[in-house]
């Protein structure tokens, strides 16, 4: 229907984006009547991400045509963003910006080092920043889920960790199992979408490598290695992000301190 509107692609492509809106405003309304108050977070987060997605767009254009170290540029920006936008999930945490930002380097920033280095990723701006770029959402996500699960369960359990504390218990010890089903948590997303991969996710990637004339099982292997990167790199991030603030969680004196959310 909306491409019979016009032959022109730019408003055939608003048209679909403001299709998409609706659609979501739509859901939001009905969450509403249930309770569940996210119109303005969303509505904001949406108009956000419109334009920052057609920003990026714009400087990929650009950026496409100059030479290939400008994309470490780009990526660092992003990474810098990302922790920008994981701190705020992290309020009350000491230096939560810096220890997100170290998590993120280590975790998404060596798999991107590391699979450019053994030739997976080519060194080519076109490659870099597009998948870079899923990489460090995902490991963006697997840091915030991480730190909001490992402050709950810390909270719901602050009586069993102070009487372990009491007893002599080290403090990474009392907090051992809440670090682990912390963790686990985050990369539960990762895991389910590389368990449903070809079977009820087919990643857009995959489909616009098969649209662009690649081999479709070529198509499909390279989509398993990205999948696979996302996981390495959700879980090495969410792993580092749990080492360093769960010290947080403690004073000098070794006394628990739960930072309200």
């Amino acid at each position: 229907m909306i491409t019979a509107l016009s032959d022109n692609t730019w408003v055939v492509a608003l048209s679909q984006a403001v299709a998409a809106v609706l659609l979501v405003l739509a859901v939001l309304l009905v969450a509403q009547r249930y309770g569940v108050s996210m119109f303005g977070e969303a509505t904001w987060a949406m108009t956000r991400g419109f334009v920052q997605v057609v920003a990026v767009g714009s400087v990929l254009a650009v950026l496409l045509r100059g030479p290939v170290w400008t994309a470490g540029i780009v990526l660092l920006g992003m990474f810098a963003a990302a922790a920008s936008i994981a701190r705020r999930r992290a309020k009350g945490i000491p230096g939560a910006y810096r220890l997100i930002l170290t998590a993120l380097l280590i975790g998404a920033g060596s798999v991107i080092v590391v699979m450019t280095a053994l030739g997976v990723m080519r060194w080519e701006i076109a490659t870099l920043v597009p998948v870079g770029s899923m990489l460090l959402s995902n490991a963006m996500n697997a840091a915030t889920q991480m730190v909001e699960r490992l402050r709950s369960d810390i909270d719901a359990h602050r009586g069993d960790i102070e009487a372990k504390l009491a007893l002599g218990g080290a403090p990474a010890s009392c907090v051992a199992p809440y670090v682990e089903n912390a963790v686990r948590a985050s990369m539960i997303p990762q895991v389910n979408t590389m368990t449903a991969l070809g079977i009820v996710f087919i990643p857009g990637l995959m489909s616009g490598m098969v649209l662009a004339g690649a081999d479709p099982v070529q198509a499909a292997i390279y989509q398993f290695v990205v999948i696979a990167m996302i996981l390495a790199a959700g879980g090495l991030t969410a792993m580092t992000a749990a080492v360093l603030v769960r010290s947080r969680f403690f004073t000098a004196a070794e006394q628990l301190v739960v930072p309200a959310a």
